[in-house]
């Protein structure tokens, strides 16, 4: 694992180093990489969310009943017996 320095006000440090006592975190700086992991997950959400949009609106409206879920589950499971 690599190291990484920051400069923080004194008030940032108190506040980790309180959050780090009232969260459990053994040191600053698990607590830091939960942050820094949370904000990747955010990012990739968004990410995905975004191409999920561009996707429902790039084809042609269509309308979702039961039939067609019961359509697509028949088609899918119908491509999963061919691919074994």
């Amino acid at each position: 694992m690599s190291t990484m320095n920051i400069s923080l006000p004194e008030p940032m440090r108190a506040f980790i180093e309180e959050q780090v006592k009232q969260k459990g975190y053994s040191t600053a700086s698990e607590y830091i990489r939960h942050l820094i992991r949370t904000e990747q997950e955010n990012l990739e959400n968004k990410r995905l969310e975004t191409l999920l949009l561009e996707g429902l609106d790039s084809g042609e409206k269509i309308e979702i009943s039961d039939e067609w879920w019961e359509k697509k589950r028949k088609e899918l499971r119908e491509r999963l017996r061919q691919e074994k």
